[in-house]
């Protein structure tokens, strides 16, 4: 009983330094967006969100984007069989059909959407209610303030809601990074989805992969170009409806998990 009371006395503590370290992260992003809003023109900032029968999160997602700064949300449907495309119109932002399945595959799409008039920072987050919003202004404040090129939304950084990350993602996550900072010297905790980007130096990374290698593929590229890279606390929450595409089942776990190694050695290779 005493080693048990010993453990959750622990992971208490885990938690509520995670969540200073957010918070501090959140409040340093604001004074620093204030800073720069003061003395610069805002940047021109659109948000990208692959989705995939998501019409029950969609609409609490995109509410919370709201007077964020962002110029355009662009949703883009993965092949969706429910009222994803609808909902998310409905909600104001803009939506692009993508037939071919697979996470890369939208968020190409959606890039060359965004092609004629494209942003000066790309924002990409999920449209399952994972991501916190309130996390955009820390994200957005390194590419702000002129000291980096590619910002990760760190889930490990920051707080996980019970259950939120499973511990085969968190094993995929710590092997992952390991074997970028080893094959490629950068130094990341996680590969998180929700990310802030310079639009030229997306571009310059000629993003390739159209499935679960995506995430990885870009830090991977962004280190071998030497992009200015840096990673901020995030909260990851559970999705607020529906079931993983990914963590959801032991056969996408795995999938992802191969394409992860997979894509990793391949880009060493190059």
């Amino acid at each position: 009983m005493l080693c048990t009371a010993q453990a959750s006395r622990t992971e208490s503590c885990k938690l509520c330094q995670g969540r200073a370290r957010v918070q501090r992260w959140r409040r340093d992003g604001l004074r620093w967006a204030r800073a720069l809003w003061q003395g610069l023109a805002p940047m021109i900032v659109d948000a990208l969100i692959p989705a995939l029968n998501e019409e029950a999160c969609l609409p609490g997602v995109l509410a919370d984007l709201r007077d964020r700064g962002l110029r355009r949300v662009v949703v883009v449907d993965n092949g969706s069989t429910d009222h994803t495309a609808a909902v998310a119109r409905e909600a104001g932002a803009e939506v692009v059909y993508c037939g071919r399945r697979g996470y890369g595959s939208a968020c190409l799409r959606g890039m060359d959407h965004l092609h004629a008039n494209p942003p000066e920072v790309l924002v990409f987050l999920d449209g399952d209610g994972a991501d916190d919003p309130d996390d955009l202004a820390a994200i957005l404040a390194p590419i702000e303030a002129g000291t980096a090129d590619l910002v990760i939304g760190s889930r490990v950084l920051g707080v996980a809601e019970p259950g939120a990350l499973t511990p085969v993602q968190r094993f995929g996550n710590a092997l992952s990074t390991v074997l970028l900072r080893g094959l490629f010297g950068v130094h990341f905790t996680d590969l998180g989805p929700f990310r802030a980007i310079r639009w030229e130096a997306l571009m310059a990374l000629r993003m390739a992969d159209p499935d679960f290698g995506w995430t990885v593929e870009m830090q991977a590229r962004a280190a071998r170009q030497g992009l200015r890279c840096t990673e901020v606390p995030a909260a990851w929450r559970r999705r607020r409806a529906g079931k993983s595409k990914v963590s959801g089942t032991v056969k996408g776990s795995f999938q992802a998990g191969v394409k992860i190694l997979y894509t990793i050695g391949r880009e060493r290779l190059r």
